[in-house]
């Protein structure tokens, strides 16, 4: 029992630390594109995006050159709501900031989306890329005539430079997270297909993983959630078209995704951009980034947090976005499950896990009582156990005698009603629960900041320099362990579950403090279930062995 519930820890680890490379559905890249003339090289610069896919263009008409429309110097336009403060500039009409107000960053600044360090070489978000053919003016350079709307939540920006003629429309809401996007771009009057891009990262800040950087769609043909990361493009841009109910760049927490207005195709171009970030201006890693198509360029964007009733609010397709993975059939009930006694009870996710740990620990208590009855009968047979094997010390396992030592167990068992597996069940069962709630608190941007009593973040491990809960998690582990009954006589044995704890205690020490809350409750739970069982349940007698020399007494 303790080498399995050893190496049932070891398998939960395993697990926690590799899933989170697995469980996202993951393309294969497409294989480049043929490469360009030396010409065309030398027009697009590094940084610049593979084209949009070609939609029908009609023959070019001959059109009369347009009214030259542009700025004569740059200058900023800030949309400010209840949610965002957006900073745009009328050079490529781009975005240079996009803040989100209700959320912070490690620093308890409002938390900036745009990976500001990356501009330099990669450009601002919403700049566009083209297809092959080109239009001849550099348009995410160009003055745009800024339009700002009477209310101060939309602006419009229009160009117009010999034959090309271009414009871009932003239209917020005063509380919601969804903007109206509209961008056309024309030469000689014909309409150009094009990208809008978000390049160099995306997200938190403060966030050092670029792996939780991804494009992500929903293919509605499959029904299925598909992600890519940096990865993924190693090669070169990895290109989706299809019938897709969003498509867009996230993090961990935080997406920005686009929504076609109407029935209507959309390509997502995933790339790679070596890239620095706020947090570590002095080492470039490969980060995510995107570029959007579609037949219709009038799009709504979602740019916002992953939280699952803002979700649900502005679209509730957008709820697919929060993925639990293969894991989802148990990890979103226990969310929810989270959610609703937060909302209507004790407004804490601290107590929250506190509460939904106690259910399911009562819930799981019938087939805890049942381990706790075999695990005692189990004690109380060792003896008779110990004479069959000393009876057959010293022979191996290919000895035709280990199976009749094997079956003269197994008639003790039976005999006594016994089950020597009898605790594995449980502690199977406790398994899928412990990493539920790991992805949980990886994927819920409802617990990212979450505090609880002197727990500042329950998504994180502690903050203080020595970690509280570990330390009481290993106290409560090693009490329960002595009220438990042993299942063996072997000293040795015995002499290495003493260290159980320990070894607990080291691997969760660093894991976010809201699981260690979970198995710090569910070992408080577990110590009063045994004193209540100790007080209440007895087992038959079991007749004892007669030590060598006596004779046993006639009753």
């Amino acid at each position: 029992m303790e080498m399995r519930l050893l190496l049932a820890f070891a398998l939960m680890g395993i697990v926690l630390f590799v899933t989170p490379y697995f469980f996202k559905s993951v393309m294969p890249p497409a294989p480049p594109k043929k490469s360009q003339t030396a010409a065309q090289q030398k027009e697009i610069p590094a940084a610049a995006s593979p084209s949009a896919p070609a939609a029908p263009v009609t023959e070019e008409e001959t059109a009369p050159a347009a009214a030259p429309v542009n700025a004569q110097k740059e200058e900023t336009f800030v949309v400010d709501t209840d949610l965002y403060n957006v900073v745009f500039s009328n050079r490529g009409a781009v975005v240079q900031k996009w803040v989100l107000k209700k959320y912070t960053d490690e620093n308890g600044k409002p938390l900036e989306l745009v990976n500001t360090a990356a501009i330099a070489k990669v450009g601002f978000p919403f700049e566009l890329g083209f297809e092959d053919k080109k239009p001849p003016v550099d348009l995410n350079h160009a003055l745009f005539l800024p339009k700002p709307d009477a209310d101060g939540l939309g602006i419009t920006y229009e160009y117009a430079e010999g034959a090309v003629t271009a414009h871009k429309t932003f239209r917020f809401q005063r509380n919601k997270y969804l903007t109206q996007i509209s961008t056309e771009v024309r030469d000689h009057g014909a309409r150009l297909p094009h990208l809008i891009e978000w390049r160099g990262g995306f997200g938190d800040p403060s966030a050092t993983n670029p792996n939780d950087q991804h494009s992500i769609r929903f293919d509605l043909n499959d029904a299925k959630l598909v992600t890519l990361d940096a990865k993924s493009a190693k090669n070169g841009p990895v290109t989706s078209e299809g019938n897709f109910s969003f498509a867009g760049i996230e993090d961990k927490y935080f997406a920005a995704v686009f929504l076609p207005s109407g029935p209507s195709s959309l390509k997502l171009v995933t790339l790679s951009d070596p890239v620095p970030t706020v947090a570590n201006t002095g080492r470039e890693d490969p980060h995510v980034g995107i570029g959007v198509g579609a037949g219709s360029y009038d799009l709504s964007a979602f740019v916002g947090p992953k939280d699952i009733d803002v979700l649900n609010h502005v679209n509730p397709q957008l709820t697919k976005i929060v993925d639990y993975g293969w894991f989802t059939f148990l990890a979103k009930p226990l969310f929810l499950a989270l959610h609703y006694v937060n909302d209507k009870w004790v407004r804490n996710y601290g107590w929250s896990i506190i509460i939904v740990t106690i259910f399911i620990n009562f819930l799981l208590f019938p087939l805890k009582l049942s381990n706790l009855k075999s695990m005692k009968k189990m004690q109380a047979l060792q003896p008779l156990v110990q004479v069959i094997n000393d009876k057959y010390k010293g022979i191996s396992m290919r000895d035709p005698r280990a199976q009749q030592k094997n079956e003269e167990l197994m008639a003790l068992y039976k005999k006594h009603g016994a089950n020597p597996m009898g605790g594995c069940l449980p502690m199977a069962i406790q398994i899928p629960f412990f990493i539920a709630f790991y992805k949980v608190l990886y994927v819920s941007i409802e617990l990212r900041h979450a505090g609880w009593l002197w727990v500042s973040d329950l998504s994180s491990a502690e903050q203080l320099p020595i970690h509280v809960l570990p330390i009481l998690m290993i106290g409560t582990q090693f009490w329960l362990q002595k009220m438990t009954p042993t299942t063996s006589v072997d000293p040795n044995q015995q002499r290495m579950m003493l260290f159980m704890p320990l070894i607990m205690g080291f691997f969760f020490y660093s894991l976010p403090s809201g699981l260690v809350l979970y198995y710090l409750t569910a070992n408080l739970v577990g110590i009063a279930q045994q004193w209540f069982f100790n007080k209440t349940v007895t087992v038959a007698d079991i007749p004892q062995p007669v030590p060598a020399g006596k004779k046993q007494s006639k009753r």
